[in-house]
């Protein structure tokens, strides 16, 4: 990812290296109740990870039914998963979406 990335986070410790590796890193404190927060008063909440917990609710969903994945081919299945994911197709549709991308 490039410098100045912004990174929205939970308060997990690992996550305050960010700003050292020069990403932007913002972060909401559930432990102490918050899960979106303003910064700049406008009345939307900018700062928040529900969306990436969201994703990662469908992703283990999604994992479900492939059983007993090996640590070899697991980077394999989030991989595709995204690909899905950003293809916004299901079905048959996602053959001519996963042809162009190979092909492409």
């Amino acid at each position: 990812m490039a410098p100045g990335t912004r990174f929205f986070t939970d308060e997990y410790d690992i996550y305050a290296r960010l700003p050292a590796w020069g990403y932007d890193h913002h972060s909401v404190c559930h432990s102490r109740g918050e899960y979106a927060r303003d910064d700049d008063g406008d009345g939307f909440h900018e700062v928040h990870v529900n969306t990436m917990e969201g994703v990662w609710s469908l992703l283990r969903s999604w994992l479900r039914p492939h059983r007993g994945i090996s640590q070899e081919s697991l980077p394999v299945y989030p991989s595709f998963f995204q690909f899905v994911h950003n293809a916004r197709v299901r079905g048959k549709g996602l053959l001519n979406s996963l042809l162009a991308a190979l092909l492409g």
